[in-house]
């Protein structure tokens, strides 16, 4: 199983894949070596790795995009090659070429093919010398507003606007008339440049009801090529994947194999070496499309894994060290199906705002072999502002999409995150939905079926009250016992916890925050010891409840029905988990009196932690309701702030450059009544 080649190698990454890729060099007996920046300096492929380097501060741009440092660290710790993982690095030619001049080898292609596709110009001027189909559009050298402006014009809208050097969304717009154009061409300009260095444009005509769907090839030094089959990526948001699946629903073997022999052309047209995914818009009459080539390995690779049974990570590392493919077309086959969702700290409710934060509670579905989890990060670790708030995949198999649909909604279930806001309930509506379901599938999705999806998973308030009142009930009486074993009056009164009162029942009386609601409970012990059990009243309700608990875990018994629950206490409160809803809950502190009204007044406020891009118009301007009044940027992407009304742009409180900290005010806005 060794490859004689390498001994170690270095991972220029970090999070999920530098994991994944460390394990499966553990498996190959190689040795590894991570990076880290200072606000990786605990994380978890950090920990996992033979040795690690530090090189440089948080912020990507000083140290995970240094490839100098990561050169360096290769050659300090005596590694023969560098996995660029994805992202970062993966598909930087000037750092491609630095491997080869320090006889480094990078996991990966060879610096012509990474220029090739780097240009999302001239990789279509390729393609269509390689009689691979093409989008309509404009992929020329003349940049200025007025040609990209025209080529849209004649195009008719809408049309879409992609950095040249762009990938993952970053630097793309739809446009969807011509009064948006400007404003969206400086948007991607300036989101293109701050990611890639590179504000180059090219436009293209939007199909508005396309399938993306992506062929995952793979080339050797010896020249062989193979296509490990499709991948469906078409439901997204911002242009990045949610949910990806292969194979994809209602795929033909003929449109398969055209596809797929599609993508080698594609391969094959710049001399392709490793892992690479071609990308194609899939129209509903069957033509498809070239959209780009993305040359790494690509976040969604797992699925292929799934119904392939093939290892791509080990063959990336093979085929860098110079052997052939491990496996022929013909040895290639589907067996099942497979989905991975993105775990993402992230808001949905509130278009999509990345969150940061604590992972108070983490705990994922049980692994097996029709559930996988790949992940960077353990219980504890912060979901910062510096690197993209992706906090698993989570990918499921079974013999049918039915199927592995029915483990991804209960894998859904079953993970549980405490401490921030994520979008499992989102992905959770998504998969459960009948119109996903019955794979009616294009890139508008989402936006489709909003009203499906962007919903609250429903909970039983009344059971809910009474399993939170349960659990404060059992927490306060675990610790009157510990403080009663602890003590040398273990008889003192003091440790009673049962709401003891002269001539009345005992009881406990408090106010819960749930589901946006105050409730007001009464908690009435009855019977002590192995028979204690309460009587919940809120809302009119009595419910009776007995219980235990052990750690996160609730088990419970509410007038006869029996069930389990995981309870997480965190910085916000208190995360409720049952199979059929998660919610979560406060204990409301009384009011003594103390408490200030802190609302801001006149501003507006950091939807989160991020940094001031740009500042779009000047203090004391006059703005009209929806101005775009600055961009704010964080975990890698831009957020444009708005005009709430008609009104004036009193003074601004940051500048380009300046950190902002979530909540704090940007801006000082006077409404015009």
């Amino acid at each position: 199983m060794t490859i004689q080649y390498f001994h170690k190698i270095l991972i220029a990454n970090r999070g999920e894949i530098a994991c994944r890729v460390i394990r499966t060099a553990r498996k190959l007996g190689i040795r590894t070596v991570a990076v880290y920046s200072d606000a990786d300096k605990d994380a978890l492929h950090v920990s996992m790795a033979d040795e690690a380097i530090h090189i440089g501060a948080a912020p990507s741009r000083d140290s995970y995009l240094v490839y100098e440092r990561v050169i360096e660290a290769a050659k300090k710790t005596g590694a023969e090659a560098i996995h660029p993982g994805y992202g970062f690095l993966s598909e930087n030619a000037a750092f491609c070429k630095a491997c080869k001049d320090n006889d480094i080898v990078f996991i990966g292609p060879p610096v012509g093919a990474i220029e090739a596709m780097g240009s999302k110009s001239a990789a279509k001027t390729i393609m269509e010398k390689a009689a691979v189909p093409l989008v309509p559009g404009y992929h020329g050298d003349d940049q200025s507003r007025d040609i990209l402006k025209q080529a849209a014009d004649e195009m008719g809208y809408p049309v879409l606007l992609k950095a040249v050097a762009g990938g993952g969304g970053k630097g793309m717009r739809q446009v969807w008339s011509e009064a948006d154009f400007d404003e969206a061409l400086e948007a991607a300009k300036r989101e293109s440049l701050n990611a890639f260095g590179n504000e180059d444009m090219l436009v293209e005509k939007y199909l508005t009801q396309p399938r993306h769907v992506e062929i995952q090839v793979f080339c050797d030094q010896q020249g062989n090529a193979v296509y490990l089959f499709e991948r469906d990526c078409s439901v997204q948001r911002r242009h990045q994947k949610v949910i990806e699946e292969a194979p994809a629903p209602g795929m033909t073997e003929t449109l398969r194999s055209a596809m797929g022999e599609a993508a080698i052309r594609s391969a094959q047209a710049i001399n392709y070496e490793g892992a690479g995914t071609v990308e194609f818009l899939l129209d509903s009459d069957g033509s498809f499309y070239f959209m780009e080539m993305n040359t790494r390995l690509q976040v969604e690779h797992p699925v292929t894994e799934m119904i392939t049974g093939q290892d791509l990570v080990e063959w990336q590392l093979r085929v860098a060290a110079g052997e052939p493919l491990p496996a022929s077309q013909q040895q290639l086959s589907i067996s099942g199906h497979a989905f991975e969702a993105r775990i993402y700290a992230e808001d949905p409710d509130n278009d999509f705002l990345p969150v940061t934060g604590t992972l108070s509670f983490l705990q994922p579905p049980a692994s097996s072999d029709h559930v996988r989890v790949d992940t960077g990060v353990l219980q504890g670790d912060e979901v910062s502002v510096y690197y993209d708030p992706m906090i698993a995949k989570l990918i499921v198999w079974d013999e049918t999409r039915e199927k592995a649909l029915q483990r991804l909604t209960q894998a859904l279930k079953d993970y549980r995150i405490g401490g921030m806001t994520t979008n499992i309930d989102f992905l959770y509506n998504l998969a459960s939905s009948k119109p996903f379901a019955e794979a009616e599938l294009d890139t508008g999705f989402i936006e489709k079926h909003h009203p499906l999806i962007f919903r609250s998973r429903s909970a039983d308030i009344e059971q809910a009250v009474a399993l939170a009142s349960l659990y404060l009930m059992l927490q306060q009486q675990q610790q009157a016992e510990r403080n009663r074993a602890n003590s040398t009056d273990a008889n003192s009164p003091w440790f009673d916890a049962s709401g003891w009162r002269l001539n009345e029942a005992p009881q406990h009386q408090f106010e819960l925050q749930i589901q946006q609601q105050v409730i007001a409970v009464t908690a009435e012990q009855i019977g002590k010891g192995v028979n204690r059990r309460y009587r919940i009243s809120a809302n009119g309700n009595t419910t009776t409840v007995q219980g235990s608990l052990h750690n996160h875990q609730l088990k419970a018994t509410l007038d006869g029905h029996q069930l389990s629950a995981t309870v997480a206490e965190h910085q916000a409160g208190y995360s409720l988990y049952t199979q059929d809803s998660a919610v979560t809950f406060n204990l409301l502190q009384p009011d003594l009196g103390d408490t200030e009204d802190c609302a801001g007044a006149g501003g507006l406020a950091a939807p989160m932690n991020g940094t001031m891009v740009a500042l779009l118009v000047e203090a004391g301007a006059t703005v009209k309701k929806d101005d775009a009044l600055l961009v704010m940027e964080a975990m890698k992407m831009e957020h444009t702030i708005r005009a709430p009304a008609d009104g004036k742009v009193v003074e601004f409180y940051y500048q380009a450059g300046s950190l902002v900290d979530g909540g704090s005010e940007l801006v000082n806005f006077e409404a015009v009544e």
